[in-house]
This record gives structure tokens, sequence and C-alpha cells, in this order.
């Protein structure tokens, strides 16, 4: 990065000095970093905005700077604080910690809600107004959009044609007083060129003439977008702006609101949106978007941020799978891809089976409870047969989800059998009397441990004429309602001798009362 030009102004060519500085401080390494991430309250963390915040933190991390969290909550309608604290529980559990912010004690920039900062874009305003940058428009907003639209069909740049530009100050006047309110543009040159060196797009370049005078302050006074942010991050020492590409478009009329308060542009790195497999943009359609339908669905944290972490950028190597520290140690903007990143579920599973495996039993336990009891299953659940049940059913597993569905049976006696497990292997007349004669041994064998178990149930697999499996999988359907889990014994040994001989006995019962097809 070292030399590479941030942002040029030109008339038609002029350096901007303080962004050169700006570059070469930070190749030097004297610059300290701040970024920020700033998401509007009015929702739930998609998985795209979870990725920006990751890229922000993960870059402040690496180089010893600051993270900011600010909340952009200009939107009164749609903004809620019941969304602003839940953004901040799914930052807090992705274990992206921020340097400051709304919540923090002494930040030495707050206030960090936009909707608590109005004095301060009140002041930048009235600095421009009175240097002759803004202008009042009185324009009615039918109107400007039919002449939108006839210049898209002219095919000429969609723009303001400037008709209250040089609107004189006396009828500006005579009409506020007569209660027109005014929005307030930028007046903009069409000669000025801005181009920027973004850190992952390249050179990125916009013509005035494409522009017109935007619009800063509503009729409200509230200030739009592109200048609450620009007031925001000068005030904040922000130097780098990470976000994803579809802030593009936004980044000429901010960079022209910089210079016209006298302010440092950061430099910018906007990268490529989140993508389905099918490359349509992500939604609901594709499944879970957003981190608390992640958490719910028993995704890990760690997992989650290795995988967010790879969606545009990569270490350089072949490694998927990166511990937190990894990725702080390893992560650079230059490593960034241009290209749209793809949203692949089934990685993401993967990962995070990856991630369930690195844990103990022990450590599951506490997660998987409360899943349980999510599932209606409120007693009995003992921690030494939790744990064993997580460690027999890991393996399988690609989520905490998945996990706890798995061991379910071991809390509850199965209700409802799987029906290709009973097609399978629920057969023959003689089956019953076998079950009650297995669950006769296991209720008087003396040692009830693996290899009596298992002994005892292939004797009596050869008294009738038969293989261990025409007793050991009915035997398992009875016992989990399913035709595959974790071996027979060792599930029989969690259990428990009464329980295991409780539920043969149950399901003998109900096949004694059931037409029993012929054993094949």
């Amino acid at each position: 990065m070292a030399g590479s030009l941030g942002i040029i102004f030109r008339r038609p060519a002029v350096v901007n000095s303080f962004l050169v500085n700006c570059w070469s401080s930070f190749a030097k390494g004297t610059m300290t970093v701040r970024v920020r991430f700033a998401p509007s309250p009015t929702g739930s963390l998609h998985v795209g905005g979870a990725r920006t915040a990751l890229f922000n933190w993960l870059f402040a991390r690496h180089h010893g700077g600051k993270f900011i969290l600010r909340i952009e909550d200009t939107d009164q309608a749609r903004s809620t604080r019941a969304s602003e604290a839940t953004l901040l529980e799914d930052l807090r559990w992705l274990g992206l910690d921020w340097d400051e912010g709304p919540d923090v004690a002494g930040a030495p920039h707050a206030p960090y809600r936009q909707s608590e900062r109005r004095g301060r874009y009140d002041e930048a305003a009235d600095r421009l107004q009175s240097s002759g940058k803004l202008f009042p428009c009185f324009c009615d907003e039918s109107i400007l959009e039919r002449k939108r639209k006839e210049a898209e069909e002219k095919g000429l740049p969609v723009k303001y044609d400037g008709a209250c530009r040089d609107l004189a100050a006396a009828e500006a006047e005579r009409r506020s007083a007569a209660g027109e309110k005014p929005v307030w543009r930028f007046r903009s040159d069409e000669k000025e060129t801005v181009a920027i060196e973004d850190i992952v797009r390249g050179r990125v370049e916009w013509s005035g003439e494409s522009l017109g005078d935007f619009v800063v302050l509503r009729s409200d006074g509230m200030p739009v977008y592109n200048f609450a942010v620009v007031v925001d991050d000068a005030d904040m020492r922000i130097t780098h702006v990470i976000r994803a590409e579809e802030h593009l478009t936004n980044t000429h009329r901010q960079v022209l609101l910089y210079r016209a308060l006298g302010a440092t542009p950061p430099i910018f790195a906007h990268v490529s949106l989140i993508l389905a497999p099918d490359r349509s943009k992500l939604s609901k359609r594709h499944g879970a978007t957003s981190v608390g339908e992640f958490r719910e669905q028993g995704y890990l944290p760690d997992a989650l941020v290795n995988f967010l972490a790879l969606l545009g950028w990569n270490p350089g190597d072949e490694r998927e799978v990166l511990t937190r520290d990894e990725l702080v140690r390893e992560f650079s903007l230059e490593r960034v891809n241009k290209a749209p990143a793809i949203f692949n579920l089934e990685k993401l599973g993967w990962m995070n089976a990856e991630y369930l495996r690195k844990l103990s039993p022990a450590q599951l336990a506490g997660p998987v409870e409360d899943r349980l009891r999510r599932l209606g299953i409120s007693e009995g659940i003992d921690r030494s047969r939790l744990e064993s049940a997580i460690g027999m059913s890991l393996v399988r597993a690609r989520g905490l989800d998945d996990l706890s569905e798995a061991i379910r049976f071991f809390f509850e006696a199965p209700s409802e059998y799987e029906p290709e497990g009973m097609k399978k292997h629920a057969k023959g007349e003689e089956l019953p009397a076998r079950l009650r004669a297995l669950a006769a041994l296991f209720e008087t064998i003396p040692e009830f441990a693996h290899d009596p178990l298992e002994e005892a149930t292939r004797k009596l697999a050869e008294t009738n004429g038969v293989g261990l499996g025409k007793i050991a999988q009915p035997a398992r359907l009875a016992l989990t309602g399913r035709s595959a889990s974790p071996p027979l014994f060792d599930v029989i040994l969690t259990l428990g001798r009464e329980e295991s001989v409780r539920r043969i006995r149950l399901f003998a019962e109900r096949l004694g009362k059931t037409e029993m097809p012929a054993a094949s």
C-alpha cells in the first residue's frame, strides 16, 4: 500500500495532500487504526453485516487499533432499542468486542447513536451553509420524480437539474416565511472529478457531471445518511471505512462532503456482496440469513466467525479451519477478493461439525441441556448420562440442534418408531416373544456390562436359530425409535437396566397387538 494515493480531486488535477499523508502514515505504521461498524437497528443482524463487522474487527485487532460501534438510528420510524439490543447481543455472541460504543462508559467520542448527535449535524450544516456550499431547494418531489423518469427515458444522467440553485435569498426567505420547508442541497462542481484508490477495488473515479446537487438535509432538518456518516466518521477519527460494495455509490458524495468540511477522508475498502449458491441475492428463501437464526439452530460462534472470514478473504494458503488468533494474525485487506462471495450452507455445516468435535462432552452439556428442555424434556436429565450420550453421538452431529435431537431418546422413550426400520426389522410373529426373552435376560443378568450383555444377546439369537441382527436391530428400535444409533450395548448401558428392560417390553407389547409382517 505504500505510495498509493487515497483520494484525488481534479480540476482538472489537484492532489489532496492530507490523504497522501494519511496513506503514508498507515504504510509506515505510525497511524493508529480506527474502524467502525455502524448498523441500523431496524431488524436482525444479517450475515452480510456480520461479515462487515468481522472484517473491521479483524483489521483493528491485526493492527492494534480501535474497533468502534456506532448505531445509525436516524430512521426513527423503523429503528428500535429492542433491535439495537439484539444487534449488540449478536455481536457479543460472535465475540466481536468493541472499544468504543453506546454502552462503553467514558468513550471519547460519545454519543455513539446518531439520534443523539443532532447537535453535531446542525453545527456542520451551519458551517456548510455559511460557506455557500448548501442551498435551499423548494422543488416539489412529484415534479422531481417526473424529471427523473424523463431523463431515464432519454438516456440522460439522472440528477437534480438545478432549479433552485440560484434562487435569490429574498425569494428563499419569502417561501420559508410562507410555511414551505425546503431540503438543503450540496452545491456540486460539474468540473470536479473525484477518484479514490480503494484497497479492494482499486481505482474508482466519478465525474462531477454525473452527480448533480444532492440532498444533505431533509425538510425536517434531519441529515441524510451521506451527511451524517461523514460528520460521524470525521468526529470519531475513523481512518479506514471497510464496508460492502453497495455503498461504493455513496463514496463520491461523502468525499465531497469531507472536503467541504475540511476533514481528512478515510481510506476506503469496499468488499464484495454475499450471494446464494445460485448467485442470486441471499434471502430467506435460501434458509437462515441472520446471526440470531444460526445461533438458534445450534451453530457455534467460532465456526460462524471462521466461515464468515473466508467469504471473500483467504489466508494465502489452503487452510480452512483457523482459530480466532490465527484469523487476527493473518488478516489483511489486500487478500480480500473483489468477486462476490458464495454462501455455502453445506460448508458452514461441515465447519461447525469440525468445531463441535473440538469440544468435550462436559463443555457441550450445558447448551445441549438447554436445547433438550426446549424440546419439552424437563426431567431426568442426569449429567453423567448426558455427557455419555453426547460422547457417543458427537461424531455424526453438525450442530447443537442436530446433537440434541440425536440424543433425545436417552431422556425420552420413543413414542413413534422409524417407519422404514419397522418395515425392515419388526418382522415375524415370533419377534415379540424373542424381545420379552431379551428383556428377561437383561433384567436378571448378574453383571450389567457391555461384554456380558452382548454375549447373552448372541446366545439368545443362536437359541432361536437367527443371526444377532435379528434381535439386536429390533432391540435398537425399541430403545431408540431408530434403525441407526450409537453402538447398541453402549446405548443399553447409558439407559441403564431398568429403563432398557421397560422399553423393550413396551415395544414387544406393541408388536404383539399389531399384525406382524412375515419374516424374510
